[in-house]
């Protein structure tokens, strides 16, 4: 988990920490490549079966069975089987509750680091079981689409609590901006608002209930459990993994003759329309993640580069969008691309709340004297998002 020697890392007063290009970096080069600190699937995903590896969110699915569940159709068969990711022959599980893991070697690393903490046993079924209320309770909390998890914010605590040196394992996490508001710009995060006090103090109960030691006693605190929350909700990174898409990839690097490359085109194209029409936009096994290097790079909504997933895990790739110059910042954007193609009020109103901060990049102060862009009709729509 080190740096490419492309790029360094910097603090300054005014952004806190950022990544430099201390080298000219060419459009589509890799920046940098990182494994997550703890990463965790969506709780809602993983009920609506989107399997997954429970430590590094690897598809558990064949491509043949990811498409026919979501596209309704058990007699779909895909062509070129061998470019198929899964290999199934290498999963395993957990003995005692059952979990699934890609590899044997998923399955000790998550007991090394926190499921020997987080293993219900044979009490995965019971609604009763401490861990199964609060993942519950959660969930009836936040529907899809879902940004971050509670059982997160739990691997971290099993994390610190499994850790030989819990110090180290504390003042790792505690890295990360964990800020519940902004007192300079007064922005408070939208997560710990008024509105939702009642459904914190719930979880935090419910948090205390299942892991509570004297090593994490401070942030199952009202006030630490809310920059617990404000941890993973300014920093937490989406993940996605999907054996189809891998698998098109994989058929995308074949030698094909033109005639086979048209079929297979035509195929692909009619698939993705056929699972749009019973899935929508839900294609992937989702989740969310820590990455520590990757977590000092600051936004900009015309980012000069991108978190990619390329290998179909939760190991992020980190890639030049276009040129980037020595001594340029290398930036990312923490919104998504119908986000980014907003207005400047609207995406101002979603760095606010969730990362607190007003954006200054080049694109939005361009755009502030923009009467057009200092109001927007699709604030309406941001809020029925939230």
């Amino acid at each position: 988990m080190a740096l490419a020697d492309s790029v360094t890392t910097f603090l300054s007063e005014t952004k806190g920490k950022g990544m430099l290009a201390v080298k000219n970096i060419k459009n589509g080069d890799i920046i940098m490549q990182e494994k997550p600190l703890v990463c965790c699937q969506f709780s809602w995903n993983a009920a609506y079966k989107y399997l997954a590896c429970d430590h590094c969110l690897r598809s558990l699915e064949t491509t043949e069975e990811n498409v026919r569940r979501l596209t309704g159709n058990p007699n779909i068969s895909l062509p070129y089987p061998e470019c198929c990711p899964t290999v199934i022959e290498s999963h395993t599980k957990c003995n005692s509750c059952g979990i699934q893991y890609c590899s044997k070697e998923c399955q000790e690393l998550a007991w090394k680091q926190y499921h020997m903490t987080l293993c219900v046993g044979s009490c995965g079924e019971n609604p009763s079981h401490p861990l199964n209320m609060l993942n519950e309770t959660w969930k009836q909390m936040h529907y899809p689409p879902e940004t971050t998890s509670i059982m997160l914010l739990a691997r971290i605590i099993a994390t610190v609590r499994q850790a030989e040196d819990k110090s180290m394992a504390m003042n790792t996490f505690m890295q990360f901006c964990h800020r519940t508001e902004n007192e300079e710009e007064e922005i408070a995060h939208k997560l710990l608002g008024e509105q939702f006090s009642s459904q914190l103090e719930i979880l935090r109960e419910l948090m205390g209930n299942a892991l509570y030691s004297d090593d994490v006693h401070h942030w199952l605190t009202p006030q630490g459990f809310r920059s617990l929350f404000a941890l993973v909700g300014t920093n937490g990174q989406g993940v996605a993994s999907s054996p189809l898409s891998q698998w098109v990839n994989n058929v995308a690097n074949l030698n094909l003759s033109a005639d086979q490359r048209s079929t297979v085109d035509s195929f692909i194209d009619q698939l993705y329309s056929d699972i749009e029409a019973v899935s929508g936009a839900f294609l992937d096994a989702e989740g969310s993640a820590l990455y520590l290097l990757q977590s000092s790079c600051n936004h900009d909504c015309e980012p000069n580069a991108e978190q990619t997933f390329p290998l179909g895990d939760s190991c992020l790739v980190l890639k030049a969008k276009r040129d980037i110059s020595q001594g340029e910042e290398v930036c990312v954007s923490y919104l998504d691309e119908c986000a980014l193609s907003r207005s400047r009020h609207s995406r101002q109103k979603i760095l606010r709340e969730n990362y607190l901060f007003t954006c200054r990049c080049t694109k939005c102060l361009s755009q502030a004297d923009n009467e057009s862009e200092t109001s927007s009709d699709d604030d309406d729509a941001i809020d029925e998002d939230e």
